[in-house]
């Protein structure tokens, strides 16, 4: 079951509405009393149907959920379309200079304040969550990849997990490096972490910022799995062939902890 409304994130963009989604599997209805963990995540109109993403290119993600009968809810908001660079400010953690664009004033933490504050009690008060610590995750791709990454560090109390892929860790490289040395993170934090192999040439010295963000989360004793995809590329079609690596990182092991 896929339902879909409209929000507003008055902090961010005032009452402009904007579609939220939760996937709740049909084990659910099986069940009544089966409670799952929650996957958040970002670019909600880029997940389920063609016909809503920006390129005309989902993730197959409904498809795949129902196929395999993955046992998870998953809940997600789609990004701000504003043409003065909304989503890049929304999904963006900290404000600093980014080519051709200048300077930008990133609202990561405020769209994480609304996630975790707002968003995230809603679908616990009215779907049928696990909502501690250890059943709750957080994905995204590029910058919302990033934001996977702060979110799981920063907000550490709230997501055990993340799924971070393809993620703009070039996207202000000193405060990110920060963030991994001093966050606060328990050691049971889970993060699967991914790159495509035709993505590396697009930004200077992207495999060895890969490799240094590697470095810094295993230095944290993060569980981490990281990946260089064959043949990977910067789109929905490839992040959508990564649906059951990082699925996999995400509930293994969940009930062993």
């Amino acid at each position: 079951m896929l339902e879909t409304w409209d929000i507003t994130i008055p902090a961010l963009t005032g009452e402009e509405p904007r579609k939220a989604y939760v996937y709740v599997p049909d084990l659910c209805k099986e069940d009544g009393e089966l409670r799952l963990p929650v996957l958040y995540m970002f670019d909600g109109h880029n997940l389920f149907f063609d016909e809503e993403a920006t390129y005309g290119k989902s993730w197959g993600l409904l498809d795949y959920m129902e196929q395999t009968q993955t046992p998870l809810i998953i809940a997600a908001v789609e990004c701000n379309h504003s043409p003065d660079h909304g989503r890049l400010k929304e999904y963006c953690p900290w404000s600093c200079e980014m080519p051709g664009v200048g300077k930008l004033v990133g609202k990561g933490k405020t769209t994480m304040d609304w996630l975790a504050g707002d968003f995230k009690p809603y679908v616990d008060g009215n779907y049928p969550t696990l909502p501690d610590r250890k059943h709750t995750f957080i994905a995204g791709s590029s910058m919302g990849g990033l934001m996977s990454l702060y979110a799981v560090m920063k907000y550490n109390k709230v997501f055990s997990r993340a799924a971070a892929l393809s993620p703009s860790i070039w996207f202000g490289r000193d405060k990110l490096e920060k963030l991994l040395h001093s966050a606060r993170i328990k050691t049971d934090t889970v993060i699967y972490m991914d790159y495509g192999a035709r993505e590396l040439g697009f930004h200077p010295e992207m495999a060895g910022q890969f490799r240094h963000v590697t470095d810094l989360l295993l230095e944290r004793k993060v569980d981490l799995t990281a990946r260089i995809v064959p043949n990977g590329n910067h789109n929905e079609a490839n992040w959508e062939k990564q649906l059951p690596f990082f699925m996999d990182v995400l509930l293994y092991d969940l009930e062993e902890q």
